[in-house]
């Protein structure tokens, strides 16, 4: 049955039990960004293998649209949908009734702030949230990159984005891994200094899975643990490449028996790196639950 042809009662139990299996937002991988105009697909949003669901009022909507995409938002999430949402940017005249519509609204898990620029925009905007909505920032330009540590620090900052095609456009760096690496390195370490989870990389346009499954690599590579993703079809691989594979599962697993059978003795210096390493790959394959191969 397609969820549209879902009755109302079937609805509320595949969100409470899409829910409930979630992989929470300081651990989502896929993090799928729809239109806040595509009402007619926040449903199957919602329930696809998605970690977390973004519904865009900013870049994917008009100006002389702002007010429709946002009581659309509203009234579903007023309805029973969960989801975070993009807002608009901190200095935009959207920003106060993106604030104003939200605020109290259920069903929202947090807001990414985009296009953030400063440390104060964050704090603002979780302050006007109320203090107790998670902000994500979402960041895209030069200026904001270089003000990554402290935005990563700010009161309210849950994780910070990439936000890469903007970036692009204001420094004029093409779309390759090696103009990307200074970004996204800045924002893994900016990340660890302000002590969040990984940051969360820029989508890949391509839909091809050999493509997706390529640029995957280098989210992971360079040491971030998320990724957008713009179509349904992207979570599925974006989730089995941002995960450890069974054989890792296997090492970490061997490693740890290994060390406790040893008396947890460390041998020599290269023992800590991958107790941690061991430890984390453990944690993670527990979250997602990954059986060893």
């Amino acid at each position: 049955m397609r969820v549209a042809e879902m009755h109302e009662t079937q609805l509320d139990a595949a969100r409470e039990a899409r829910e409930v299996s979630r992989v929470g937002a300081a651990d989502a991988r896929s993090w799928l960004l729809l239109s806040a105009l595509a009402a007619e697909r926040f449903d199957a949003a919602q329930l696809s293998r998605a970690d977390q669901v973004i519904l865009d009022l900013e870049d994917a909507v008009d100006g002389s649209l702002k007010d429709a995409a946002r009581c659309g938002v509203v009234e579903w999430l007023e309805g029973g949908g969960s989801a975070w949402v993009r807002i608009n940017d901190r200095t935009s005249p959207y920003w106060a009734d993106d604030m104003a519509a939200l605020t109290r609204a259920p069903g929202l898990h947090g807001v990414v702030l985009a296009k953030t620029e400063a440390a104060e925009q964050v704090t603002d905007t979780f302050q006007r949230l109320g203090g107790t909505v998670p902000v994500i920032a979402l960041i895209e330009s030069a200026l904001g990159m270089e003000e990554a540590p402290a935005i990563a620090r700010a009161a309210g900052t849950a994780r910070l984005a990439f936000g890469s095609g903007d970036y692009r456009r204001d420094t004029g760096a093409s779309n390759d891994d090696l103009a990307m690496a200074y970004p996204r390195s800045r924002l893994v370490v900016a990340s660890r200094l302000g002590g969040l989870p990984g940051a969360i990389d820029g989508p890949t346009i391509a839909t091809t899975h050999a493509v997706l499954r390529e640029q995957s690599g280098v989210t992971v590579a360079m040491g971030m643990t998320g990724k957008l993703c713009l179509d349904l079809e992207q979570p599925d691989v974006v989730n089995e490449c941002l995960s450890p594979s069974p054989a890792d599962v296997r090492w970490a697993l061997d490693f740890l028996d290994a060390f406790e059978a040893g008396g947890r003795i460390i041998r020599d210096g290269s023992d800590k790196p991958r107790l941690a390493r061991a430890e984390l790959i453990r944690t993670r394959a527990e979250r997602f639950g990954i059986l060893p191969s």
